[in-house]
């Protein structure tokens, strides 16, 4: 694997080493070892998939709160996401800023979002399908959002938004001096 340092604290992207031959090809998308050397989690308790049938599908940007941070490794596995990751904790050194990376089933790309960071991504094609893997289980009451369209933090899709849960439409703005949604 071919790990890229994000525009993030402590974020990456992954991309795969492909060995190809007449087959096809083969390649490792995830490696204790590998993960060791760049100090990333190599104990993920929960693997989530998540379908949209339609382009312009919008889910984030989410996380939770301490104790029950995740961690996260994103794939997209069938389409083309848009996803983005915002650094909420405030004493990181790029706190409130956002980075975003095209994920597509052919690019094999996938990215490392650190405890701490909210995630969303907006899906660039019909029928897209994202798999990742979380280092903490999902706690009821303790997910927090930022509203995708925040000024504050500026994220720029590359997309119309069609498709949103008024969960997501409804999140609180971001507040920079203590890196909470209010």
């Amino acid at each position: 694997m071919i790990f890229t340092e994000g525009d993030l604290n402590g974020a990456y992207v992954i991309d795969l080493e492909k060995h190809a031959d007449d087959r096809g090809f083969f390649a490792r998308v995830f490696c204790q070892e590998e993960f060791a050397e760049h100090d990333l989690p190599r104990d993920m308790v929960q693997m989530n998939l998540s379908y949209s049938p339609e382009k312009g599908t919008l889910r984030g940007l989410h996380y939770q709160v301490p104790p029950h941070e995740e961690a996260k490794y994103i794939r997209c596995t069938r389409g083309a996401v848009y996803d983005v990751s915002v650094d909420v904790r405030p004493d990181s050194p790029t706190f409130g800023e956002w980075m975003g990376v095209e994920l597509t089933q052919d690019n094999y790309r996938m990215v490392y979002v650190p405890e701490g960071c909210a995630h969303g991504y907006l899906t660039l094609t019909a029928d897209s399908e994202v798999n990742y893997q979380v280092s903490s289980f999902y706690t009821p009451g303790v997910e927090r959002g930022i509203r995708y369209d925040d000024p504050a933090i500026g994220v720029e899709w590359p997309g119309e938004i069609r498709v949103i849960s008024e969960k997501d439409r409804s999140w609180p703005a971001f507040e920079r001096s203590r890196g909470v949604s209010v």
